[in-house]
């Protein structure tokens, strides 16, 4: 039984190693060390627990009794399986995960095709050596000077002397 729950659970740790930083690489190591002991163990232990020989216990206690109602309690017992409230969470986690991702891999997508556009630009463009004032200004708009706030440039008014 607990063969079968942790071959359910499996991870995959080569995809787990690739997504782990250089610097958090001994917490990963650490974290497979201990997973492979506990899926050790629990390999180790048989499907089903072993039964429970009533008879000899009977043999052996003064008080039958004692022992019978110990198997009718025993029984009667059972264990609850813990419920996995996290798996949810974790699949929410990962699509909204997945959305942010999907919306930055789109606007990078758009950067990237603003900058080739702006590259080509750079690349087409008459070399400096060669360019004009006119050719700048109309290359690099912000090279413009601005003749109402600076009218006297490269000149101060007489004022400001």
């Amino acid at each position: 039984m607990a063969g079968r729950r942790a071959a359910l659970k499996a991870v995959d740790w080569l995809a787990f190693a690739e997504r782990v930083p250089p610097n958090q690489r001994t917490m990963f190591n650490n974290l497979k060390t201990r997973s492979d002991a506990i899926s050790a163990k629990l390999s180790a232990l048989p499907e089903k627990p072993a039964v429970i020989d009533w008879s000899y216990y009977r043999s052996a206690v003064a008080n039958a009794g004692m022992v019978d109602e110990f198997e009718k309690k025993f029984s009667t017992l059972t264990v609850p399986e813990p419920v996995d409230a996290q798996t949810a969470l974790i699949n929410a986690q990962e699509a909204e995960a997945n959305k942010t991702a999907a919306a930055y891999i789109e606007e990078s997508k758009a950067r990237v095709a603003e900058f080739e556009k702006e590259l080509d630009n750079l690349r087409n463009m008459i070399p400096f050596d060669q360019m004009t004032i006119e050719d700048l200004n109309d290359v690099f708009p912000e090279t413009k000077l601005d003749k109402e706030k600076y009218p006297y440039w490269p000149h101060k008014p007489i004022a400001d002397l």
